[in-house]
């Protein structure tokens, strides 16, 4: 505690250490962001799945036969040949598929929840960058000439959110508004910390 004078009186003022709280503001901030986040990976996991008509047409849902992976995979025309390549060739695989809706339905899940943090950080970071690779923003230009489309050469939507992935782990975001508390508890995951 510190003492600091305000007039005649004095006013007692609690001073935390330097970077070991967050302000009760900026913990629900970070909650909406979790929240917001995993709203975008599991939007993304239900629109490829039952095909709502935003991204994803009914007719080419998954559960109707349609791929996840293969009209975006295929269409990459950026980045060196040999990444073209092998884009083109996991495009619409029964793993690829599987691993890329896993991957949004988990890492939504866990944000949404607020359990799990770490590894949806890791999970995030790893998909964002495969897709970063996939739409290769350094290329201005597409294999044909074409303009590729790109606004940023590095600070693409992908790059903001795998920092706001690791963001959220770091400061145990889960914990406000979410099941963060209770997970890490866990004795499960007391044993494996990795899984907070």
């Amino acid at each position: 505690m510190t003492t600091t004078g305000r007039g005649s009186a004095a006013h007692l003022e609690k001073v935390e250490a330097p970077g070991s709280m967050l302000t009760e503001a900026a913990a629900k901030a970070l909650a909406v962001l979790r929240i917001s986040t995993g709203f975008v990976f599991l939007w993304a996991f239900f629109d490829k799945t039952f095909g709502w008509g935003y991204a994803t047409p009914s007719a080419k849902a998954w559960i109707n036969g349609g791929s996840p992976t293969k009209g975006f995979l295929s269409g990459v025309e950026v980045g060196p040949g040999w990444l073209q390549d092998f884009f083109h060739g996991i495009a619409g695989d029964v793993w690829t598929n599987w691993l890329f809706m896993l991957g949004l339905l988990g890492i939504g899940l866990a944000f949404v929840l607020g359990i799990g943090m770490r590894l949806a950080a890791g999970a995030a970071v790893a998909m964002m960058a495969m897709m970063w690779l996939a739409e290769f923003p350094l290329d201005r230009t597409t294999a044909g000439g074409e303009p590729s489309g790109s606004t940023n050469p590095i600070t693409d939507y992908h790059f903001v959110y795998a920092v706001t992935g690791v963001v959220l782990a770091l400061t145990y975001a889960g914990h406000t508004w979410g099941l963060g508390k209770r997970w890490a508890a866990l004795p499960f995951v007391q044993k494996n910390r990795w899984l907070i």
